[in-house]
């Protein structure tokens, strides 16, 4: 059945979307595979799938395409383990590239849908995939790697990319030289906005008509591009890589990575970030009334829940030995003590840091970011030791008590003082795949240059060795 759309409601190139029965959950790594087999199975002259590598743990890359084009389009779900929405809208997308031939031959372009990029962290992720959605079930069964586990990221470059999934990426980025390619992210407590490495000009208002037809806040002040320059509402340009400090590294993700990776191809990447909780406060661009006073409050907050966190994991990890995944568990526990110290200092004004990296202008939309960040980095750290503690079976250190008290804590700030309301999956996917499909349009009207002045291949900050 054709459904119509408003006008300018996902893209011009596709006037009308596909009627889908909304997906009740987020899609596990087999129900993935399962239904892409099928549209294939349907569409057998027009969808095709191949396996275009493995994960660590053996299991195959799923690569869907869709179309006949020259043109070629990459989407990339599952880079982060606990940002599953990213399957569910490759879905849709597919759906849609099928149903409107004008978003296959009449752009004269080819969808190609990696399924997952980290099939063995969504595994991690599958105790809370299908619900109940409450937030105290997510942060108990989340996961997440460390840093070095992460495969979009190239903390020693390209030639050095040690995970199989990274090279499999690297790889289809070299085949298939796309005009765009789009990273499909979440964000588990907040709002909707897009990283681009290159202007997409329009997107900020297709993402703002998007996000007020489907009721998703945009963040106009996300922590993860706190120091990067505006492209417009809930739009942040990502600067290129280049040779940082750890801190900057991290908190700036101005590091290289498969997002510029295809830069050398010409191509336009997008990086949609769609909410699992959403915020309103996230699109509140007003002036607050006493900046220093929230950053002072988050800056404690998180110097708190750091100490703590740390003593915990000191008392616990003499108890570890022979749990399984104990040390994959603790790999992100230990990235997150590294980090949470220098970015309360970084955020408190009484530090007296501002001469090396100066906050931007705090609007009340940046400080609900960076409050919703302090205390994300916080749950998210004692979930993972929950989850220690819990596997082995034993608590001598007495610590699931105290782990208990911070994440319902933490969950209760999310809701009440934050006002965090679950947005349902299908939603989620739509906003995602709408976005997506602006980009789409945009991209493919302009011809960029690759090569900016002061990007290169060379290798950016190692952040392991720092």
């Amino acid at each position: 059945m054709r459904t119509p759309c408003t006008p300018g409601e996902t893209t011009g190139a596709a006037s009308w979307r596909c009627a889908l029965p909304p997906l009740p959950h987020y899609p596990t790594v087999d129900e993935l595979g399962a239904r892409a087999a099928a549209l294939v199975a349907r569409h057998p002259r027009d969808a095709r799938l191949r396996r275009v590598g493995a994960s660590r743990a053996g299991v195959p890359l799923w690569l869907l395409g869709v179309g006949h084009g020259s043109r070629q389009a990459l989407v990339v779900a599952g880079p982060h383990a606990n940002e599953p929405v990213g399957g569910a809208t490759v879905l849709r997308l597919a759906e849609r590239a099928l149903a409107d031939p004008r978003l296959t031959e009449g752009a004269d372009a080819t969808w190609n849908l990696l399924l997952c990029l980290d099939p063995d962290g969504l595994r991690r992720n599958e105790r809370w995939l299908t619900g109940p959605y409450t937030l105290g079930h997510h942060f108990r069964n989340f996961f997440r790697p460390g840093f070095l586990e992460q495969p979009e990221w190239l903390p020693d470059g390209a030639a050095a990319a040690a995970l199989p999934e990274t090279r499999a990426l690297l790889a289809l980025q070299d085949e298939l030289r796309p005009f765009l390619q789009c990273s499909l992210h979440g964000v588990d407590v907040g709002g909707g906005f897009v990283e681009l490495t290159r202007d997409l000009p329009g997107l900020d208002r297709r993402v703002a008509g998007i996000a007020a037809r489907l009721g998703v806040p945009r963040e106009l002040g996300a922590y993860d591009a706190l120091y990067w320059p505006g492209l417009g509402p809930a739009v942040y340009r990502i600067p290129p890589p280049h040779r940082r400090d750890l801190a900057a590294a991290i908190t700036e993700a101005a590091v290289e990575s498969t997002w510029f990776h295809p830069h050398r191809h010409g191509t336009v990447t997008a990086v949609v970030e769609a909410p699992m909780w959403g915020v309103a406060t996230v699109g509140d661009g007003s002036p607050h009334a006493d900046v220093e006073a929230e950053l002072r409050s988050v800056s404690r907050t998180l110097r708190q829940d750091t100490r703590l966190l740390a003593g915990l994991t000191a008392r616990v990890r003499p108890y570890l030995a022979g749990v399984p995944d104990a040390a994959r568990l603790l790999a992100p526990v230990d990235d997150y003590l590294l980090v949470c110290p220098g970015l309360a200092d970084a955020w408190d004004p009484d530090c007296g840091n501002d001469s090396a990296r100066p906050l931007p202008p705090m609007t009340t939309a940046h400080l609900a970011a960076l409050r919703l960040s302090g205390r994300r980095l916080a749950v998210r750290t004692a979930g993972l030791l929950h989850q220690l503690v819990t596997r082995a079976g034993r608590d001598p250190a007495g610590a699931l008590p105290e782990l208990d008290r911070l994440i319902d804590a933490r969950c209760a700030d999310f809701r009440e003082r934050s006002g965090a309301r679950w947005i349902a999956v299908a939603r989620q996917a739509e906003y995602q795949a709408r976005v997506v499909l602006a980009a789409f349009e945009l991209a493919g009207r302009g011809t960029f240059r690759s090569g900016e002045p002061g990007w290169g291949p060379d290798t950016v900050v190692p952040m392991h060795r720092e």
